[in-house]
């Protein structure tokens, strides 16, 4: 069966998951599987056949692309997730293209969902056709005023058709978590549409910027990729306290994950 499997709500890589081709040559063995998909999955999309079980189905590939290097994935507390009766506003740190890529495979298998993004993805070549068939809400970055506006305006219609919208409030991603640099546009986005906000700790630095496309870097599988839910918050009031909560977390599995 192509899902994931938990044992006690967490998941961790199979022993037996990795190939030898993959662990001697792990970037191109990995590169050549993951373009491969992309390719499928965007014609698939280009057509309007691109349902939500592609989706996971396309990321679930992914990860076992990865896993066939040798690198190790572990995932936990998966059932924060499972039990929420209403969709969810999931807030977690921004590390790699794995963040994007993988999460399908996590979220999709238990509930709807989409992204708040770059506008850049939607632009971006062959990819550009997956991510505009997830109706997801696309941000300029350059007017942040306007980018709070059509989070909270878009993403309350999303949330009340029933998707859950994962959101990275960073201004960029990367390797090394500065709360300074992590906004409250997803506690806002919660507290405006009346959903739980979900905590998500990433630590997908296995995957590497690239030198000359940057979501093309090396796979390091050395590396173990972390994904880390924690119990839901409802937000009261401003959201200051939920907002510190979410940081915490994150700050707390990132510690433990050194």
């Amino acid at each position: 069966m192509q899902q994931l499997l938990y044992t006690d709500h967490c998941y961790q890589t199979s022993s037996d998951a990795a190939s030898l081709w993959g662990k001697l040559f792990p970037s191109f063995s990995f590169y050549t599987s993951f373009l491969a998909n992309i390719y499928f999955s965007a014609r698939k999309a280009q057509k309007g056949e691109y349902r939500d079980e592609d989706w996971r189905l396309s990321s679930y590939k992914v990860l076992q692309a990865l896993e066939r290097t040798g690198l190790q994935v572990s995932i936990s507390g998966i059932e924060y997730l499972q039990n929420l009766d209403s969709p969810c506003v999931i807030v977690g740190n921004h590390v790699s293209m794995m963040d994007t890529v993988i999460l399908p495979a996590i979220v999709v298998q238990e509930r709807p969902v989409t992204f708040i993004i770059k506008q850049s993805l939607m632009d971006y070549p062959v990819f550009k056709h997956v991510m505009r068939s997830r109706n997801p809400i696309a941000l300029s970055r350059i007017n942040p005023r306007e980018d709070l506006k059509t989070v909270l305006i878009e993403g309350k219609k999303r949330l009340e058709q029933g998707l859950s919208v994962i959101v990275f409030p960073q201004t960029t991603r990367g390797t090394e978590f500065d709360p300074k640099q992590f906004n409250t546009i997803g506690v806002k986005l919660a507290q405006r549409a009346g959903v739980p906000v979900l905590p998500l700790a990433l630590k997908t630095d296995a995957w590497t910027n690239g030198k000359l496309i940057k979501d093309l870097g090396r796979i390091h599988p050395e590396v173990k990729a972390h994904f880390a839910f924690d119990a839901p918050l409802s937000v009261e009031g401003k959201g200051r306290k939920e907002h510190q909560q979410v940081i915490d977390f994150i700050s707390r599995k990132l510690a433990e994950w050194q």
